[in-house]
């Protein structure tokens, strides 16, 4: 059946059940309309106040660290006036001083009433670096925080972040009134609270609850309201709705058979004539061993090469190919051309891997495991030289079923990998739920890897989960030394981007294989005669010595 007549189908259903049914059940899709914008709204508020608290903590404890680095961990008037700059520097800190191992305060600068307090829980040797209390001290229902780093004689640098650095979204106005927030560190510690509502007395039901975790640290931020609340927002379309039903249900009729029956737009044109006409290609980008500079394999990108031969990157179309179905086909297509291609490369290099981007979609049922069986199977490639890349950026709707197909594909022998890590929706989930085999690192911690020491924690985390895990990791868009470099240190071994080569034709691939192959024999052969050298050197001294 067309999309037209399914379209059309949709439509005169959608509009039949706008007019039979009941008042009330238009009652219900009103309500859950309200009750998902009050939740949408509570997570923002939730949100901002975990991205508030994240970059308080990461912030301060990095100025402790740099602290710490330059050795002013005293009460000494030259540290203290070190202290007063970076203070006056950073409008967040309110304070800055040194606490013992039992958590009280030594001295601090500018002078508060805390001597003699207990300000932090005592050190612990087998306990993290980073210490956090709280004062009784707040602003509009946030706590002014202690935050501290220990130091190697178990004294502790501490700074006070402003309470004013918390408080929270206080959201739109028809959830001010009714809504509590809280932002908890750990379980014990609260740090922001706001509001009268008590869920407690209330029916489970009639609350809206939303928690918001943090990734980076042990943070919950917790909004509810109650679910009347929120019903503000539709009172008047509940009077419109019912008075409207039959008119709407006509409306939608008219509208389903105009959009069902008049001819596709010029852009689903240009598109489906550029399928059919083969214009979308793939390009291929090397990943590289950086210990060794040989070539590992190399991600599949699709690009449009317009009849003119403009090339048009990805960014352009493929929002429009998902939204839309076109990329099923699309895809088929890159995995057909990549056989055609690079098959013969990958039938001498069984170690050669071949990276395929897949989105959301491919995940909601089996097609794609028979896709990828029927163009694989009989192939130069095998199962086991490809890699399946799925995206953080968007999220799976059907986890489990995500997951049935991705073991699926594992048990042929492909290999899972989570791209664009720390930038999505997925995080830690995606890790413990898939059984993914790759990390790629996202090039947005690559590009300050070597200047910003917030990456270099978050890239070794990475590492050390993927250690952990049994996972490989692969950095993707280097493009300087230094990255290399520094990945090297924090044991990373594989990467892509400008650095070693751009995504390229299936030619200049080929090309830049043997180029690479053939300049890894040639650094072999030279280390070889290095080390036959000064064996031989070795040798002529001893024989020297013993004459």
């Amino acid at each position: 059946m067309s999309f037209r007549y399914v379209g059309f189908a949709k439509t005169v259903l959608i509009a039949l059940v706008l007019a039979t049914t009941p008042l009330f059940a238009i009652n219900i899709i009103l309500n859950q309309f309200a009750e998902r914008r009050a939740i949408t709204e509570m997570e923002a508020m939730g949100q901002v106040s975990i991205h508030r608290a994240e970059e308080a903590i990461s912030t301060t404890v990095s100025l402790l660290q740099r602290l710490d680095r330059d050795g002013v961990q005293t009460c000494s008037a030259e540290d203290r006036v070190i202290y007063e700059k970076l203070i006056v520097e950073h409008g967040m800190i309110d304070a800055i001083g040194l606490a013992d191992a039992a958590g009280q305060r030594m001295c601090i600068f500018p002078d508060r009433e805390l001597a003699g307090k207990i300000i932090l829980p005592p050190v612990r040797t087998d306990g993290p670096l980073v210490g956090i209390g709280m004062l009784d001290r707040d602003y509009l229902g946030a706590r002014a925080a202690v935050i501290s780093w220990d130091l190697k004689d178990q004294t502790r640098l501490f700074a006070e972040v402003t309470p004013a650095v918390i408080a929270m979204d206080p959201g739109p106005e028809y959830l001010r009134s009714y809504r509590r927030a809280e932002l908890r560190l750990g379980d014990n510690l609260l740090w922001y609270n706001v509001g009268g509502y008590n869920s407690e007395e209330s029916s489970p039901e009639s609350v809206l609850s939303v928690d918001v975790n943090s990734e980076l640290y042990p943070l919950v931020a917790r909004i509810t309201a109650p679910a009347s609340a929120a019903l503000y927002v539709v009172k008047d379309l509940k009077v419109v709705a019912a008075a409207a039903c039959a008119g709407i249900a006509v409306l939608f009729v008219a509208i389903g058979i105009w959009l069902s029956w008049r001819p596709e737009s010029e852009a689903n044109d240009e598109f489906i004539a550029a399928i059919s006409n083969g214009e979308f290609i793939p390009f291929y980008q090397p990943v590289m061993d950086i210990e060794s500079l040989r070539l590992r394999g190399c991600e599949v990108l699709m690009r449009w090469r317009r009849p003119n031969g403009t090339i048009v990157s990805p960014g352009q179309f493929m929002a429009y190919a998902e939204n839309n179905g076109h990329i099923f086909d699309m895809t088929r297509h890159m995995m057909r051309v990549s056989c055609e291609e690079v098959g013969e490369l990958y039938g001498e290099n069984p170690d050669f891997k071949l990276s395929i981007n897949l989105f959301a979609g491919h995940f909601q049922d089996r097609e794609v495991v028979a896709d990828i069986k029927s163009i694989f199977e009989n192939s130069n490639i095998s199962f086991q030289q490809i890699v399946v890349e799925v995206t953080e950026r968007h999220p799976l709707e059907d986890m489990e079923q995500a997951r049935k197909i991705m073991a699926e594909l594992q048990a042929l022998g492909v290999r899972i990998a989570l791209d664009d890590v720390g930038t999505g929706h997925g995080g830690m989930a995606y890790l413990q739920k898939l059984g993914v085999d790759i990390i790629k690192i996202d090039k947005m911690f690559i590009d300050t890897i070597s200047s910003d020491d917030n990456s270099t924690t978050i890239v070794d985390s990475m590492v050390e989960l993927a250690d952990n895990l049994g996972m490989g990791i692969i950095a993707e868009g280097v493009e300087q030394e230094e990255q290399i470099e520094r990945l090297l240190e924090l044991g990373v071994t594989a990467a892509q981007g400008y650095y070693f080569a751009k995504p390229m034709p299936a030619n200049e691939f080929i090309e830049f294989a043997a180029r690479t192959e053939e300049e890894a024999r040639e650094r072999g052969r030279l280390a070889a005669e290095a080390a036959a050298a000064e064996q031989a050197a070795n040798e002529a001294a001893l024989a020297d010595a013993a004459a």
